[in-house]
């Protein structure tokens, strides 16, 4: 058995297959779930039912299985940080945030670097986080 919070068998599978630096991306309800990300990038889909899943949910298991050194946020129309943000930083309090506006996250999901693609279902805007995998201490 076991012991992860875990237990979607695709997830746990390609989170074994990434290591140090590899990205992964968990996109919103609104995100292009198949365009917006490498065409070799392993995709799972949690998307549900609007609202079910929320980035917040699969984050919170992800943060307890996965070292984060990083997060990629996508900025709103105005350059600002969503509400949600506070929410993925109190659960990332040691990872560095940087803030794209929306087309330049669009071509850092892009990147040859991002490995597993987490569709959820959620509905909030500017809901996206592009995290960077860190280095297993323990």
């Amino acid at each position: 058995m076991l012991h992860t919070d875990i237990v979607h068998p695709d997830l746990l599978r390609a989170l074994a297959r990434s290591g140090h630096g590899t990205k992964i991306l968990l996109a919103d309800g609104n995100y292009p779930h198949n365009t917006g990300a490498p065409a070799g990038a392993e995709r799972i889909h949690l998307n549900l039912t609007p609202g079910v899943l929320t980035v917040t949910q699969v984050l919170e298991p992800l943060v307890r299985t996965v070292p984060v050194e990083a997060a990629e946020i996508m900025l709103t129309a105005e350059s600002a940080e969503a509400s949600v943000v506070a929410d993925y930083r109190a659960l990332l309090p040691g990872a560095a945030f940087a803030g794209h506006e929306r087309f330049a996250f669009y071509d850092a999901a892009r990147g040859a670097d991002v490995a597993v693609v987490v569709a959820t279902a959620d509905q909030r805007q500017y809901a996206n986080l592009l995290l960077t995998i860190g280095v297993r201490t323990a």
